[in-house]
């Protein structure tokens, strides 16, 4: 069985503000971030750089054959980079812009990504909600962008806030623009009240959900993640196994695990056939986002083996 991260993130640095609070990277993979030092990459990435080479050197070793790099406000816009990275590595990722949604009259730079190549827009749409007053997601401006998005093939990726908070502005996203192909991010945000009202806007034949981050979610149970396993399984029972979608929302998860071990509790869990883990962990994203020519990755067996 092949496997497709359907979420994940790179950088070269991290230079950003959010909410008026400063972010940055620091040496050996720690960050400046909102007030406090955090250790945001493995302590071995000494330069904390969140390269698309040491990716694929993860993704080689765990046997991931492909992977979906998404962007968010806390690690600043990474157009430029991802674009690099997508004509490098064709067959390895799918990467998705991010425009400064945070201001209006972003329009003019989503028409640039989708003129450069991008293929899908990425809304970190939880933060939106700005001291300063909320953004929605049906607003005139998002509106014109989704009915581009429709009209040119793209794929929207958003993060929606706790609970069903956006789920209405959504459900009028969808309506207005029912073949624009959408994903949620971080499984609905399943450790929150509310979670299960993200998941069934994949009713809709056109949204679709990954589980990036769903290992930190549950990361006060830890590996195996039980919780995590039933979650997918409640998630699957309410929308349909074919639209659901394994992520690991690398590297930050990975400062707790490695990155085998974000997927491989699904793979020893009982609570999912065979036929569903092909689906949840490679085919669903890969139909999704037209990976083909996926490598073959031979396990390479540890020296503590």
């Amino acid at each position: 069985m092949k496997i497709i991260d359907a979420h994940t993130h790179l950088w070269l640095s991290q230079d950003t503000v959010v909410n008026g609070k400063a972010i940055r990277s620091l040496p050996n993979g720690r960050s400046l971030f909102m007030g406090e030092e955090v250790q945001m990459l493995p302590p071995f990435l000494v330069d904390s750089v969140n390269s698309a080479e040491v990716l694929l050197s993860n993704m080689d070793y765990a046997q991931v054959s492909a992977a979906v790099v998404t962007q968010e406000f806390i690690d600043g816009p990474q157009n430029d980079y991802l674009e690099d990275v997508k004509r490098r590595y064709p067959d390895r990722f799918f990467v998705f812009g991010m425009c400064e949604f945070r201001r209006p009259d972003f329009l003019p730079e989503a028409i640039d990504l989708m003129d450069r190549g991008f293929r899908g827009i990425k809304i970190p749409a939880a933060r939106l909600l700005l001291p300063e007053g909320r953004v929605r997601l049906d607003s005139p401006e998002m509106m014109r962008l989704f009915h581009l998005m429709e009209d040119r093939g793209l794929i929207l990726h958003v993060e929606l806030a706790d609970g069903n908070l956006q789920v209405g502005e959504m459900e009028t996203v969808i309506a207005e623009c029912p073949r624009l192909k959408v994903v949620i991010g971080h499984f609905g945000m399943v450790t929150r009240p509310g979670w299960m009202d993200q998941i069934r806007l994949a009713r809709h034949p056109s949204v679709y959900v990954e589980s990036g981050g769903i290992t930190w979610l549950f990361n006060a149970e830890f590996y195996p993640f039980p919780s995590a396993v039933r979650a997918i399984r409640e998630a699957a029972d309410e929308v349909g196994i074919d639209k659901l979608m394994w992520g690991s929302d690398y590297p930050r998860t990975i400062t707790a695990i490695t990155y085998r071990m974000s997927y491989d509790f699904i793979v020893k869990s009982d609570l999912l056939s065979a036929g569903e883990k092909e689906k949840f962990l490679c085919t669903n994203a890969r139909n999704l986002f037209g990976f083909r020519n996926l490598p073959d990755l031979p396990y390479i067996r540890n020296m503590s083996e």
